[in-house]
């Protein structure tokens, strides 16, 4: 088998190339913006493992050879799975590799909205000496926190918060309720954005979701509450959210993720009310090989077994 590596931002490529290597798999490289990139570089080979190129019905239908795509992430939005499915190719992903480390950045971005750190931290640069200057706190303990998307990281994001905030309720309408943990309340998507203080989301990105939090649903919430996006761009219109910022319906904004990264001169940048992380809620030393290894393995297991470890979309 052959892989294509579609591109990476890693410092180097030793990891998975020592995988390959050592199971007799063959590995080119390439830094495919686009899906023509792609489909130049991916002539000759079996298999894809991608990080942000895009891979949709063009490229699987002028790689006929592509049996799997493999992605470095839980999330595998840039592959059109209902185009991998028609031409027979397998989807494969790595759905666990840093939920530990999303859901802290999450806890940390929220804690820092609720506290007011940066917003004390730019006060204070710009020579401003007073505990109300950004405006006032409230008991954490006896607010709300609302999760939207009660998966692996939304889970564990309730577990870590649960100590911290008075109440914890989530939204998630693909989970039986017995999947909520008992310190989780359960309550529909409205009733989430009309009652927490608080809002962190953690869904996939999908039809379902994109722009799913726009100006109608800010529009429920508290005067000043808080929202924060570690899960992924499109599931925020981020124009809508610098509205609310702006009127006051947001008290702050934190986001580790955009629809379009990087940030580039987007007015939310300049904003004295939002928080940004450069797309880096999964990274830990630890995660990212743990990440790497798991994406490069389901092509390995591919090779050997006819079946990767994480499977999205069945292959012919």
């Amino acid at each position: 088998m052959k892989v294509l590596i579609t591109d990476f931002d890693f410092p180097d490529l030793d990891l998975e190339q020592g995988m390959f290597r050592d199971t007799g798999i063959e590995v080119k490289t390439a830094q495919c913006k686009t899906e023509a990139d792609v489909i130049a570089a991916g002539q000759d080979v079996d298999a894809l493992l991608i990080q942000y190129a895009p891979v949709n019905e063009k490229v699987f239908a002028a790689l006929p050879n592509v049996k799997i795509a493999s992605r470095y992430g839980a999330g595998f939005d840039t592959i059109n799975t209902d185009a991998a499915k028609a031409h027979g190719v397998w989807v494969c992903n790595s759905p666990d590799y840093g939920m530990h480390e999303v859901a802290s950045h999450a806890l940390a971005m929220v804690m820092n909205l609720v506290r007011h750190l940066s917003f004390y931290d730019r006060d204070v640069r710009a020579g401003k000496w007073h505990y109300l200057s950004p405006g006032v706190l409230q008991r954490p303990s006896q607010m709300t926190l609302g999760i939207l998307g009660l998966g692996r990281i939304g889970k564990r994001m309730a577990h870590i918060s649960r100590e911290t905030f008075g109440r914890v309720v989530a939204c998630d309408p693909h989970i039986m309720s017995y999947e909520f943990p008992p310190y989780v309340e359960r309550v529909d998507m409205a009733s989430l954005f009309s009652q927490a203080d608080v809002v962190s989301l953690h869904t996939p990105l999908n039809d379902e979701t994109r722009g799913i939090i726009n100006s109608s649903v800010l529009s429920l919430m508290k005067p000043g509450s808080y929202l924060v996006n570690t899960a992924r761009g499109g599931i925020v219109n981020v124009d809508d959210a610098l509205a609310a910022l702006n009127t006051g319906q947001l008290g702050g904004l934190a986001l580790d993720v955009l629809p379009e990264e990087p940030a580039g001169d987007h007015p939310l940048v300049q904003h004295p009310r939002t928080v940004l992380t450069p797309h880096a809620a999964f990274f830990s030393i630890q995660a990212e090989r743990e990440l790497r290894r798991k994406a490069a393995q389901n092509l390995i297991s591919f090779a050997t077994t006819g079946r990767p470890d994480y499977v999205v979309i069945e292959g012919a």
